[in-house]
């Protein structure tokens, strides 16, 4: 599978995304603080500038008058002097507002008053030459129309001033949105991101672990399902390919198998007859180390038969052609007929096993033959790990699960007890402990038919286990009526 979408890659573009917001949101606020800088600039340096210009001009104006009219009635020379400050202080003033440029709208009232200022005096001759002239020098008329029109100019700038702060206002608000906006979604963007690519691996993951339990418990798995093309749909392509094949090995060594038992069975089962009419001196008188000889190949040739019947029977199982005849059976009878058979086993090691049946079930459906096999699996197993003098419990109860009855099978010993790493895989074929490999004989199919003969039953089987305290097999099976 060709990665077109790599985890890396998705990273890198979330990154890029989250990055993108973030320093879209830095540059906005940047581009609102710097026009804020410019306003308040603006009317730092200009507007407020103006304003107090605006003001001492104006009172050198009402100055000028007013010495003017005293140097009239008086004719007192420092009324002159008074009259040329006041009017170098306007000068000044305006000059320093007409520097300051024309407005945004194109009218400069300032630079208006600025040329009538400079045509009253005759622009280039001294100021204080014309002062020598007779008074007045300035004319009343003259005056209030500068004043009305310094007034008229201030007030315009005390309006922009207002509009500006206003605007202030407004981008400062502007500014806390977009940068409360800008947080709010790298905050939404970075969680999605979190959440996304947690779901975006997780689930992947989830399939994967399904599968392997699938695959470790039962040995085979259905097709996991991952959309993804990333490293994770690589991975799961992979284990489906790995678990297709296994599957497939699966059923050629099962069909190997059964093959092979099958073609044996036969001629063993001559060679096991020919030993036993040896044995019986249908052919002849035997001496009695021949005879201990043959009873040795006799029970070592049942053994082989068994493992050959059980090998068969696996395959049948694993193909789903196991048929139940399910029929009404006396509860007691079923699990006492089980114990019976196994007693003579037990009492070689001194163990003795108990029954407890509860529940008021007198009879139930079920394949008697099948269902019997897997309580005696049960059973020797219990007594083949069991240490000598202990006991074994067999239970049988009736509990309700999900308002279904349902009959639960317990075989409770006190053997060395299965590991926990090992217990979900004590129902696969040919799996043995590893505590007991080297102690005890088996193969380990035993659990693996009486887990499929349990589920045909519509059933569950599994395990209790504490390493040194023993094990407690049970099976679960619904409790079937004639219909």
């Amino acid at each position: 599978m060709k990665i077109k979408f790599g985890i890396l890659f998705k990273l890198f573009a979330w990154y890029l995304l989250a990055c993108l917001i973030f320093y879209a949101t830095i540059l906005l606020l940047f581009a609102h603080i710097k026009n804020l800088a410019r306003i308040t600039e603006n009317i730092v340096n200009r507007n407020f500038l103006i304003a107090t210009s605006s003001k001492l001009m104006i009172d050198a104006l009402w100055s000028m008058a007013e010495n003017q009219k005293k140097y009239e009635l008086m004719q007192e020379e420092e009324y002159r002097q008074y009259f040329g400050e006041a009017l170098k202080q306007y000068e000044t003033n305006l000059f320093s507002i007409v520097w300051l440029g024309t407005s945004k709208s194109g009218y400069n009232p300032w630079g208006v008053l600025y040329k009538e200022f400079d045509a009253q005096f005759e622009s280039g001759n001294n100021k204080n030459d014309y002062l020598h002239a007779k008074a007045p020098w300035l004319k009343e008329e003259v005056i209030s129309k500068w004043a009305d029109q310094i007034e008229k100019a201030r007030t315009a700038n005390d309006r922009q001033i207002e509009d500006m702060v206003r605007s202030l206002n407004v981008r400062g608000r502007r500014a806390d949105e977009f940068g409360i906006v800008g947080v709010l979604a790298s905050l939404v963007l970075g969680l999605l991101g979190i959440i996304g690519f947690s779901f975006g691996m997780i689930r992947p993951l989830r399939e994967l672990r399904r599968g392997i339990k699938s695959l470790s418990s039962s040995g085979i798995t259905a097709p996991i399902r991952i959309h993804s093309k990333d490293e994770f749909g690589e991975l799961a392509g992979a284990f489906n390919d790995m678990a297709a094949r296994l599957t497939e090995e699966e059923r050629m060594r099962s069909d190997f198998i059964s093959m092979l038992s099958h073609e044996i069975r036969t001629p063993l089962t001559s060679i096991r007859e020919s030993v036993n009419l040896i044995c019986e001196e249908v052919m002849g008188g035997i001496n009695e180390k021949q005879r201990r000889f043959l009873l040795i190949a006799s029970r070592e040739l049942e053994r082989i038969t068994t493992l050959l019947n059980h090998l068969m029977q696996i395959s049948r199982l694993e193909a789903g052609a196991v048929e139940l005849h399910p029929r009404a059976i006396d509860l007691d009878e079923f699990v006492e007929g089980a114990i019976s058979r196994l007693v003579p086993a037990a009492e070689a090691k001194g163990i003795a096993i108990h029954s407890e049946v509860t529940g008021g079930i007198s009879e139930f459906y079920c394949d008697p033959d099948n269902l019997q096999q897997v309580l005696l699996n049960l059973l020797g197993n219990a007594i083949k790990f069991s240490p000598g003098g202990s006991d074994i419990l067999v239970s049988v109860r009736q509990e309700e699960w999900e308002k279904t009855p349902r009959l639960v099978f317990s075989v409770t010993d006190k053997g060395p007890g299965i590991a926990d790493s090992e217990q979900a895989l004590v129902f696969n074929k040919y799996f043995r402990a590893s505590g007991v490999r080297e102690e005890f004989d088996g193969v380990g199919l035993g659990l693996s038919i009486s887990k499929y003969i349990v589920e045909a039953h519509g059933g569950e089987i599994g395990l209790r286990s504490k390493l040194g305290e023993g094990s407690t097999f049970s099976f679960t099976l619904p409790l079937y009526g004639k219909d």
